[in-house]
């Protein structure tokens, strides 16, 4: 049954990323984007990470995505223009992309598979047992290892919403 539903959200999620990519309306993409956030959060769940489920839902599909959509809205982008494309690209553009995707499958298949021994009923764990992905297990890698990197992405993320109001202030 988990076979079934990881392959049933793992279609979905792929769908939604190239319906994501095809549409030429911001706001259809941006739709899209909360589609494949809510097929993550189930591979999540399937996986036994139910925090990171949690957090996928409450982070990216809610406040991430209403972020996207509120800049959408104040800078008014409309359906994107048709363009006439290269014929170098109709030609070869195919036969690159599966070649691509042949490589990077040829590249988890030998990098990844051999390390499946991590992973048990329920989750994944790390080689002394513990589980991975519970609140516990991020918040302490959040705030051990990862600290500095998460404090320069709140920086970040703080200076683009400065920049974001400056922008959208208009002159009285």
């Amino acid at each position: 049954m988990d076979a079934i539903l990881f392959l049933l959200f793992a279609a979905i999620a792929v769908a939604c990323g190239i319906n994501l990519v095809v549409q030429t309306h911001p706001i259809s993409s941006a739709i899209s984007l909360i589609g494949v956030m809510g097929a993550l959060a189930v591979l999540y769940l399937l996986l036994g990470a139910e925090f990171m489920a949690a957090a996928q839902m409450i982070v990216y599909a809610g406040a991430i995505m209403v972020l996207f959509v509120f800049v959408i809205m104040l800078l008014n982008a409309g359906a994107e223009k048709k363009r006439n494309t290269a014929t170098f690209a109709k030609i070869f553009g195919v036969p690159a992309l599966v070649g691509f995707l042949g490589l990077v499958s040829f590249l988890i298949q030998k990098e990844m598979l051999p390390r499946t021994d991590h992973v048990k009923f329920g989750g994944f764990v790390d080689k002394d047992g513990k589980a991975l992905g519970t609140a516990e297990a991020v918040g302490n890698a959040l705030f051990t290892q990862y600290l500095l990197p998460f404090e320069v992405t709140s920086i970040l993320i703080l200076i683009a919403i400065l920049g974001a109001v400056v922008l959208a202030r208009k002159e009285i």
